[in-house]
Formats: structure tokens, sequence, C-alpha cells
């Protein structure tokens, strides 16, 4: 079943190109059915390519699934036009009346702060709040796990020794949970962090159930018991060649950062990188939607779909 989108937002021809079933606004409206509501906030400087990657991975599901993007009205983004954002994108002040089945909100290059020097931190933290009432379930990604579980259960982040880059090996526990259904006992996601959460603390939290973890990388995914809050500290999301990216624009920067772990054939930074956690994301991102939202939220969310 089909992305909901804005008719003229750039990244739909782009998935339209893969073959990916994106319906514009005026077709929706055509169609007797009650889409799932999706909310997602975009912390992303390069905010385009995570649309196009969040969409991507949203779109294996048999629902029709209406995504509204929302953006910080206390942060200036310095790496997308204003024309886009002004154009494509929100304020939580524009929905916060309204009620979502599920909630995204993406990582963001700021984890080497504390939480409260962040400049939106308090925005956030408004909006964290509004979803304990106003979404059935929300999905965190990397710092936005860690600002999730700061948060709503108290426990901080910590800085690594270096940074956790490139594609890890995990393994899957509690397997009968929902959200890893389909997983196979080991599977890969890229990581791109300088910290982390500890796996003690993660272990001691009564309502915190961890699903998966890595020897290397530590805990990659996580909920609450009741599964209204789900933490991801990895970059599912991520395509073929955004590790290849961040890289070469550190390289170009003069700063001394390693090769990305497992990621280049035979470390070679001019081979094409093998494409190796993209099945196991789209599992995640479907069981999300499906167990998480689609069978647990109302059909009635308390609002006029406009």
């Amino acid at each position: 079943m089909p992305i909901r989108v804005q008719n003229d937002l750039p990244v739909k021809e782009i998935l339209e190109k893969e073959n990916i079933f994106v319906m514009d606004e005026n077709r929706a409206l055509s169609q007797d059915i009650r889409p799932i509501q999706i909310g997602l906030l975009n912390l992303m400087p390069l905010k385009e390519d995570t649309e196009l990657q969040i969409l991507r991975s949203l779109s294996n599901t048999p629902l029709q699934v209406d995504v509204t993007f929302l953006h910080m009205v206390s942060h200036v983004s310095k790496n997308t036009a204003s024309s886009h954002i002004n154009k494509f994108y929100v304020s939580f002040e524009d929905i916060k009346h309204k009620r979502f089945d599920g909630f995204i909100i993406t990582g963001a290059p700021v984890e080497q702060m504390p939480f409260e020097e962040v400049d939106y931190w308090e925005e956030l933290k408004e909006i964290m709040a509004w979803t304990k009432t106003h979404v059935t379930s929300t999905l965190h990604l990397c710092w936005g796990a860690q600002a999730g579980l700061y948060y709503h259960h108290g426990i901080n982040k910590e800085p690594l020794p270096e940074k956790m880059f490139g594609v890890f090996k995990h393994y899957v526990r509690n397997r009968k949970t929902p959200l890893v259904r389909g997983f196979d006992d080991i599977f890969y996601a890229p990581h791109s962090r300088h910290t982390t959460v500890s796996d003690k603390l993660l272990e001691e939290h009564e309502d915190i159930l961890i699903l998966a973890d890595s020897k290397e990388a530590g805990v990659f995914l996580c909920m609450t018991n009741d599964g209204q809050n789900i933490y991801a500290f990895g970059h599912p999301e991520y395509d073929r060649v955004t590790l290849d990216k961040e890289y070469k624009r550190d390289l170009g920067k003069g700063l001394d950062i390693d090769m990305p772990f497992n990621y280049y054939p035979e470390d070679n930074m001019e081979s094409k990188p093998h494409l190796i956690w993209r099945a196991h994301a789209n599992t995640l991102y479907t069981n999300w939607l499906n167990y998480y939202v689609y069978q647990t939220t109302p059909y009635d969310l308390g609002y006029k779909i406009d």
C-alpha cells in the first residue's frame, strides 16, 4: 500500500523511480480509507535525505501511511533550505491538538552536548510529553533514542572512547516479542555515534525490554513493556552510501576518523559498499507499524483528518 505525501515533495520522484507506491494528496482524498497517521520529527541536518530513507522504510507495509513532517521552531536548520521546510514541514504548535497513530523522532548531530544545552531541548521535552497522551507508539532513532530514555526514564548517555562508526553484527533477544518477529538470529545495522547508553542500566530498568544487542556496539533495540516507546540506537533507515558520505565529509574536513567498520569491501573506500541491513530494517518498521501502531490504535483518533 502507498505512502501519502504532498504532491510536490522532491523525494516523491525518487521513491517512484524505486517502484515504491507513493500516493499524492488528491488521489488519497478520493479513497474511503482511514490512513495510518505518522508524525516524523526530523532532527537530522540533511532533511531531504532523511525523508527519503524513512519514507522508503515505511513503504513496506500493506497499510496506507500518511506522513506529517515536523520541524523545531527553536532551531534554524543550516543544511536544508528554509523554503523546503516552510513548504513541507509544520511546527508542533500546528499539530499539538491532533492525535497520531505513530510518531518518529530521528537522530541529531548534537550527541556530544548535554541534553540541556541543545537549543531545542525544552521544545523537544514538550513534544515527548505530548506523545504520552496523543500518540499510540513512538519510535526513537539514535540520538532520539538517547533523548527519549533520558526524558522518559532518567537514563543518561555516556561518551564513547571513539566514534561507533560502521555496520555491526547484532543478536536477537526475546524473540517472541512481535517487534523482532521475522528477524534472523544475527542481523546487521549501521551505527554512527559518539555516545552510548549503559547496557547495565537498561538491564536493571524494570520497564525496559532489550530486544537486540551487539558485542561491539551494545544495545541496538529496546522498548517499554507496553510498546508505547521504542528505542533503536543505530540508523536502520540509512541507505547504502550514507556512511560513505559521512566518512568522506569528515576526511575532507581533516578530521581524524577511522574508516567505517565492516562497510567497504576489503576496506577499499573506492569500492561500492555492500547493503546488508535493509531487509531487517524494513522488517523493523513493518513490525512497528503493524503490531504497535495499527493493531492497537483506535479507528477514530479524535480529530477530523484534513
